[in-house]
């Protein structure tokens, strides 16, 4: 996860959805035979797909995006910036660890100890502020597997914590009766790793390989002996298009623009370790950081994968969660066979269909600088990010960076329990609501907001004021959030003017939630709502119309 730019040239030249596709790396079944049933691996026939209820009821949920990563501080995608001669995380690479070229990626995982995590609370706490499904991280770009993993020698139970980490989260899940999530990565581990077989440019080291080409007979007498570091690194290819520009990876993210064709060996390999998860921990959702669905359109790898999860999911069902599978920059016709993800942003409409946006609180893997200089988001910016986003008929998966060790530092405690007060008091505002005639009124709500890619757009929505207003009902209620508490008390919702075609019903009463009923007064500049001074005053105030 990272902020990618992904061409969006890459969706235009995509086949249409009903058509047959010739592709050019078939996957193996041999290993993992996709499971049959109503579901099959093409468009088509994966557009039967309906968003569950439970999904659309929950509007909320929290994603631990944490693996080895975390072990340095340096952030998301360190694995690949290790090996950019002169970036901040190469540099501190070096000073702390040593050069890319005598200790890598491959040494990190050892010290990924995750020795105080407790998955048992930790899901407990996040389902007591207010997450209604919890989402962990299967694989990254890294391409190591948190999990006993069959096909990646690689792994959390042979390497580092010696402990199968999907089995705990989803046990925890399971224990607290929430829908269990999964994300998959590594699928992009091909391209993503190429630095790895650079050299430095400059200094005592130039010229000096990294280790990224390094073979199992290279580790003779290491502590790796016996290990491939090809099946982490996987840089036994030709080296794509442009492969020492640092950015091209976000040109050529969809399969194309250069990007050296996947094998069927590797291509296989994804799909055998994704359906070796499905089958082993029956998650209720999968994501991919994918255009799409992963592969496409180069392989039938990706589709294959949607057509046994729901497949596998229609079977089991034992927890009575249907499925949910998402991808990103997705075609209209796409959208009726998964979830839409947006990445760090939102459209400034309402979607017809169910969505999400995934976000963080700070960057995606563990970063210290972010904690050191406070640059997480705060509680408030947090709320008023998931009211807009329910008001436009979307749900937030919010990631709550994990020290290496599994555990949040001291400011995001913070943030977890403001977020958690706010949800006791308002969540009847967010849970189980459907979206009004328009999502919200305001400066923003008018605006014009484009998304880029597959979002990064969420810095447009900063800055609220009273004067923005979100929408949210039930088949009872009617509910108006203020992204902001009035600096003069009074909160007018112009959308409720008296005679306004949006509402011609009478309003009976006005309640402000954890306060009680409010006085008010209709005319034609809206509902005008004069909050009491004694109400405890709110992030995100909700006003309760009958």
């Amino acid at each position: 996860m990272r902020h990618l730019q992904y061409l969006l040239v890459a969706v235009a030249a995509m086949p249409f959805c009903g058509m047959a596709q010739d592709y050019q790396v078939k996957v193996s079944e041999a290993n993992e035979p996709m499971m049959t049933g109503k579901y099959e691996a093409t468009w088509e026939s994966l557009s039967q797909y309906e968003v569950p209820e439970w999904f659309r009821d929950a509007k909320f949920g929290i994603w631990a995006h944490w693996g080895p990563q975390c072990v340095e501080g340096s952030g998301d995608w360190m694995a690949r910036s290790l090996y950019i001669e002169g970036s901040r995380e190469y540099k501190h690479h070096v000073e702390n660890y040593g050069h890319p070229s005598e200790f890598g990626f491959k040494d990190i995982l050892p010290l990924f100890k995750a020795e105080k995590w407790d998955p048992d609370y930790l899901v407990g706490l996040y389902k007591k502020i207010g997450a209604k499904y919890f989402f962990v991280l299967g694989n990254h770009h890294d391409n190591y597997d948190l999990w006993d993993s069959k096909y990646q020698e690689w792994n959390s139970q042979n390497i580092g914590p010696e402990k199968d980490i999907l089995a705990g989260w989803a046990e925890a899940c399971r224990k607290h009766d929430i829908p269990f999530g999964i994300s998959l990565h590594a699928d992009h581990a091909w391209s993503w790793y190429e630095p790895s077989r650079r050299y430095d440019r400059n200094g005592d080291k130039a010229g000096v390989p990294y280790d990224g080409r390094l073979t199992k007979d290279d580790g003779k007498g290491k502590w790796w002996e016996g290990l491939d570091p090809q099946k982490l690194y996987a840089q036994d290819h030709p080296e794509s298009y442009g492969s020492w520009s640092d950015g091209m990876i976000h040109r050529q993210w969809a399969w194309g623009n250069g990007v050296a064709l996947p094998s069927a060996e590797y291509c296989t390999n994804f799909y055998d370790r994704t359906l070796d998860v499905i089958n082993r921990y029956n998650p209720d959702l999968l994501y991919f950081d994918v255009t799409g669905v992963p592969f496409y359109p180069v392989s039938d790898a990706g589709l294959k994968i949607a057509a046994h999860f729901y497949n596998h999911n229609l079977a089991s069902k034992k927890d009575g969660f249907s499925a949910v599978m998402f991808g990103k920059i997705l075609t209209e016709e796409q959208k009726s066979a998964l979830v839409w993800d947006v990445e760090r942003g939102a459209p400034n409409k309402i979607n017809d269909q169910p969505w999400q946006t995934c976000t963080c609180i700070g960057g995606w893997h563990y970063n210290d600088e972010i904690y050191r200089n406070g640059w997480y988001k705060s509680a408030a910016q947090v709320i008023k990010m998931l009211a807009d986003v329910v008001s436009k008929n979307g749900n937030l998966l919010l990631s709550i960076p994990l020290r290496a060790d599994g555990t949040f530092d001291e400011k995001e405690e913070e943030i977890i329990n403001g977020i958690g007060e706010w949800m006791s008091v308002n969540g009847e505002a967010i849970y189980s609501t459907r979206p009004w005639h328009i999502f919200g009124e305001g400066p923003i709500a008018d605006s014009d907001i484009k998304l880029n890619a597959q979002g990064f757009n969420e810095g447009a929505y900063t800055g609220a004021t009273s004067k923005e207003i979100r929408f949210t009902r039930t088949s009872k209620h009617l509910y108006a959030i203020s992204l902001a508490w009035p600096e003069d008390g009074m909160i007018t919702v112009k959308s409720l003017s008296e005679g306004s075609e949006l509402y011609d019903k009478k309003i009976r009463s006005v309640e402000l939630l954890g306060y009680g009923k409010v006085k008010f007064t209709r005319d034609s500049d809206g509902l005008k709502v004069m909050l009491p001074a004694t109400a405890p005053e709110s992030v995100a105030p909700v006003l309760r119309i009958r």
